[in-house]
């Protein structure tokens, strides 16, 4: 698997913004992903040195289009805590 298919996105809600000042970023990753496997992927795109990842996975939610019943896709979610003596991510710097 390539770095580039295991991370999809950045998350970028309040709660992901109060962390980036203490070097916690979230991101949206493929949800067969492993915990190394998102570390290396985060280390070689962003060229930064991570301390630690957590995961979470969520069920999709059900949805209804009228009579049409269905259900959204389900996702996994990374938290990824860099060192201290890292730098930041420049991409969530300019966000601020």
């Amino acid at each position: 698997m390539n770095v580039y298919d295991i991370i999809k996105r950045p998350i970028l809600s309040e709660k992901s913004f109060d962390g980036i000042q203490s070097k916690h970023y979230t991101f949206e990753v493929d949800k067969n992903a492993t915990k190394p496997m998102i570390k290396r992927a985060v280390e070689e795109i962003f060229k930064v040195k991570v301390d630690r990842v957590n995961t979470a996975r969520y069920e999709g939610k059900p949805k209804r289009q009228g009579r049409t019943e269905g259900k959204r896709a389900d996702w996994k979610k990374a938290y990824v805590q860099l060192s201290a003596d890292s730098k930041p991510i420049e991409f969530f710097e300019g966000l601020q």
